[in-house]
């Protein structure tokens, strides 16, 4: 198995919602099944499903998939656009959880979650420089 990841599907319980919530981030959807709506990231794909098909992809009921322990962050290039990102998201209709604000190991965050409770982490790392298409890796490029 390659070290990567190539799809993240979010359960979503309102369709246009959700996918208006990201449309007013702008993302962009790209060509998609019916009944999926997908926005193509650098090297990964996002997907918003239905949580009601998801469960039943799955043989669980709904209420057994709740919200597990994870978050999904995006990194930007400098410090002062993590509070413009959470502003953007807020506009868009996501709750602030924690507003920007330095970590103790050298970094600037916050999070936010959008309409359906998925937890996003906007960071400014410093010692993990974006490549020049956005694509980050750990330590860097």
């Amino acid at each position: 198995m390659d070290q990567r990841i190539s799809l993240v599907t979010l359960g979503v319980a309102d369709m246009d919602r959700a996918a208006a919530f990201y449309d007013a981030l702008g993302w962009v959807r790209v060509e998609s099944p019916d009944g999926v709506i997908a926005y193509d990231l650098i090297g990964q794909t996002l997907g918003l499903y239905p949580i009601a098909k998801l469960a039943e992809d799955l043989g669980l009921p709904a209420a057994a998939l709740g919200h597990g322990a994870a978050t999904y962050a995006y990194n930007v290039r400098e410090q002062g656009d993590v509070a413009a990102v959470l502003a953007k998201a807020e506009a868009a209709g996501a709750k602030i959880l924690k507003p920007a604000q330095d970590v103790f190991w050298g970094g600037h965050h916050g999070f936010f979650a959008d309409p359906d409770g998925h937890i996003w982490e906007i960071a400014y790392n410093p010692f993990s420089p974006l490549g020049d298409d956005g694509a980050f890796r750990w330590n860097g490029y």
